[in-house]
């Protein structure tokens, strides 16, 4: 579904993503951890089409993404991780103008707004001004938006930043349903057990190099550690075993 070949991006001298090659299954959810500037964002943006590789090819549903931008997008969501939200319109607007962009018809269209908001938990507040919001709801309105058109591919940078206890567990219960429905997941992350309990598989990346990847398992024996935890082989793997103050915080985080 999809496939990452010698991905590559340079900005002048620096080399932010290097010769990354990546296979994701459909209905697969493929994690994508890394410490900050290790290259996730910048490989999530040109898997995106928002921005172009130096070099190598990026395939979505057996389709180039370069030589079939529109066709691609079209079967993808999308969610930066800082995504901007239209503060005077109400839910319904919001996902209302969403869906037109989609090109979505009006009949299917607004049955598939009250279902999503239904879905993410938001039918009661579907009338209120998105401005209203708390950051929770505003993370599920954005992504209730990214898979109205039912993408075959959903991108996501940082699904669950920022959300309450209450609202990760929705998320994750709603990626698992969209998981066996055969949406395929690529999504980077700063927290380890939620990419634990969640993906199928992990790519690590550090400065700019794909490390490793495989499930659970794979890494640690990769690794060779005994610690069967994501974090133990996320430290080992990326040379933090001499853990500082400034790694535990990301591990935290």
């Amino acid at each position: 579904m999809i496939h990452l070949d010698k991905l590559t991006k340079r900005f002048k001298q620096v080399t932010a993503v290097e010769g990354v090659s990546v296979r994701v299954a459909p209905g697969e959810i493929y994690g994508f951890l890394g410490p900050n500037g290790a290259g996730k964002t910048t490989t999530i943006k040109m898997l995106a089409g928002i921005m172009r590789p130096t070099s190598g090819h990026i395939f979505i549903d057996g389709l180039e993404l370069e030589k079939n931008p529109l066709e691609v997008k079209a079967r993808v969501g999308f969610i930066p991780d800082r995504p901007f939200l239209y503060d005077k319109l109400t839910g319904v607007e919001f996902l209302s103008f969403m869906a037109n962009l989609y090109g979505l018809n009006s009949g299917g269209r607004d049955k598939r707004i009250r279902q999503f908001l239904e879905l993410f938990e938001l039918a009661e507040w579907g009338g209120e001004l998105v401005g209203s919001y708390s950051h929770g709801m505003k993370q599920r309105l954005i992504m209730s938006a990214a898979l109205l058109h039912q993408p075959r591919v959903f991108i996501v940078d940082e699904p669950l930043v920022g959300l309450d206890p209450k609202g990760a567990r929705l998320i994750k219960r709603i990626f698992n349903e969209l998981r066996r429905d055969g949406l395929t997941v690529f999504m980077s992350t700063h927290t380890l057990g939620i990419a634990e309990e969640l993906c199928d598989r992990i790519g690590i990346i550090q400065r700019g190099k794909l490390l490793a990847e495989g499930t659970v398992n794979d890494l640690k024996e990769l690794a060779g550690q005994d610690d069967p935890r994501l974090e133990s082989i996320f430290l080992h793997l990326t040379g933090g075993d001499g853990c500082s103050s400034e790694q535990t915080e990301f591990i935290h985080q």
